[in-house]
């Protein structure tokens, strides 16, 4: 079999966060975020983990700049911490905090790495959620502040600005299911955080015209593959239904200028949407350079028929809080193995299902991967290798199947696995590694898994060997 090749534009990349990767969170003025008061809140992580020193990215950038190059990496991906920026969200600037981003920036710039600057992935200053957080329409008015100042003083030096890194997260595991951060669950405040939400993407958005206008434009989304346990009509409804809630309630308002109607009657027991202002959709809908995706898994769902237990906040299991406001009347069903640690189902053909429709919805919008991988329970050997075939089996699979879609015709750009390094997994503390890179979080030592010299084959020469 002919081994698959990518045109040499392509871009290879990886990703990271800063509350997982930096650590510091007391150092050089950053304030406190909503991910500090949740892991240090007793029962919200696994093991009481926080991320107080994570894989301490903050001193350490520099060695993790040397992997970036080692792997031939054409594109970084980072998130910049607001709390480190602007400590209590709002007024002035925390100059240490700017000028460490900026020497992250020219750091990458001379290795010859493109910088991928996300401005928002979950570190809300804890000071924003105590005034109302996401749900409140001051937080959209906060952030469009907060890109100015950091943007102002990036600006073109980052080759693609990133607003957002999945609100569907944020606004559903944040404020509806409470297994992350600020934890609350409050179905209404969830659906008013997502609108907010979504302003906030038309805000940053357009700072980053004014401000960066060389530079490229894009948002995250985990855009969901949803199909239905059977052809019935029922469960046809119900993917509808979840499709809006996962997929349409962002892609409407930031590629169409509108919210889907369904999702409007079909949450009218929850709220009545009159957080939407006037002229809210349209500034949301600033036109994008390049579509973030991520993607990891499946979900699959039928009618619920008010018996069975209801679904946790991944699709899989029972739990008293679902993401899923407004699914009343859907059930989720446990998807077919194998799995990753995470509980996840592997199915790369969702990957090239999922670029198929966008290319089919949006046939002249760019796609970029900017987040795929997945976590197993690695195995360190007598040697101090990790070989870890399932990981690098799960990576070749999926990138061979955003192949597939671009031999269809979608318009993908790039692949960002993640993640880069081991690091803190949210809710699963340490015990989930998602990394390429092993991470001691004893000694902060950096080892490269099998699957670290797999990728960097791949950077090197764009070609997918068949089989390995």
């Amino acid at each position: 079999m002919v081994a698959r090749t990518f045109p040499g534009d392509f871009v290879w990349g990886s990703a990271t966060a800063s509350y997982q990767i930096e650590g510091a969170v007391h150092e050089d003025g950053r304030g406190r975020s909503i991910w500090d008061t949740y892991s240090h809140t007793p029962g919200r992580t696994l093991n009481g983990d926080t991320g107080d020193i994570a894989v301490d990215h903050y001193h350490r950038w520099e060695e993790d700049f040397d992997h970036i190059t080692a792997l031939g990496l054409d594109a970084y991906r980072f998130s910049i911490s607001w709390p480190r920026v602007q400590p209590g969200g709002s007024g002035a600037v925390n100059r240490a905090g700017i000028d460490f981003y900026s020497r992250l920036v020219d750091g990458l710039l001379e290795r010859g790495v493109r910088p991928v600057a996300t401005l928002y992935h979950w570190d809300l200053p804890q000071e924003v959620e105590d005034a109302g957080g996401w749900p409140a329409r001051d937080t959209a008015l906060r952030f469009e502040d907060y890109a100015a100042k950091i943007v102002g003083e990036l600006g073109d030096r980052v080759h693609t600005w990133t607003t957002l890194n999945e609100p569907w997260c944020a606004a559903y595991l944040g404020y509806a299911s409470g297994v992350h951060a600020p934890g609350r669950t409050e179905p209404a405040a969830a659906l008013a955080a997502v609108h907010h939400l979504n302003l906030a993407h038309g805000l940053a958005g357009q700072v980053i015209r004014d401000l960066a206008p060389t530079a490229q434009l894009s948002v995250s989304l985990n855009l969901h593959v949803i199909r239905p346990d059977s052809d019935s009509a029922p469960d046809l409804d119900a993917v509808r239904r979840i499709d809006a809630l996962a997929n349409r309630v962002f892609l409407g308002p930031m590629l169409e200028g509108a919210y889907p109607d369904d999702i409007r009657a079909d949450t009218a027991d929850i709220t009545d949407w009159s957080f939407v202002l006037d002229g809210d959709e349209k500034l949301i809908a600033v036109p994008l350079d390049v579509l973030g995706v991520n993607y990891y898994s499946t979900t699959r769902v039928r009618t619920w028929d008010g018996v069975s237990p209801r679904p946790n906040a991944d699709g899989h299991g029972t739990s008293t809080h679902s993401p899923w406001v407004g699914s009343s009347g859907v059930d989720f069903v446990q998807q077919p193995g194998p799995y990753t640690a995470m509980g996840w189902n592997i199915e790369p053909a969702g990957m090239t299902e999922l670029l198929l429709r966008l290319h089919r919805d949006y046939p002249d919008l760019p796609v970029m991967i900017t987040e795929n991988g997945a976590a197993f329970p690695d195995v360190v050997s007598d040697d101090g290798a990790v070989h870890d075939q399932d990981r690098i089996d799960y990576l070749h699979r999926h990138i061979d199947a955003v192949g597939t879609a671009m031999d269809a015709g979608a318009k993908v750009r790039g692949y960002f696995v993640w993640s880069l390094l081991d690091n803190f997994e949210w809710a699963w503390g340490y015990d989930r590694r998602f990394g390429i890179i092993r991470v001691d979080y004893d000694t902060q030592v950096r080892t490269w898994k099998d699957s670290a010299h797999w990728y960097q084959r791949l950077t090197s020469t764009d070609t997918l060997p068949d089989g390995e």
